[in-house]
């Protein structure tokens, strides 16, 4: 059975998108005290995420090159693998 953490991964890597959002807006979306549903955790120690810090300016979260290698290859492939993760 697929791990729905994977899935919702997946889900926080298409939210952020294209281009990088604040942090403070992708914490109060996706972060979560449910020790069973630890996405936010999964997806920063697989390193599908990037957090950019910029004096004067508040940090932002985009998807790393790991993070866009996976969803490329979901969308390449039609289907969610729980390898492409690194699992």
């Amino acid at each position: 059975m697929p791990d729905p953490v994977d899935a919702l991964i997946i889900d926080l890597l298409e939210w952020i998108g294209p281009h990088s959002r604040p942090y403070a807006e992708v914490l109060d979306a996706w972060r979560t005290s449910c020790p069973r549903l630890p996405v936010w955790e999964e997806a920063n120690a697989r390193g599908l995420i990037l957090h950019e810090h910029r004096e004067g300016s508040p940090a932002r979260i985009s998807v790393s090159p790991a993070g866009r290698a996976v969803l490329d290859s979901r969308r390449a492939a039609g289907t969610f693998l729980r390898n492409e993760l690194g699992a």
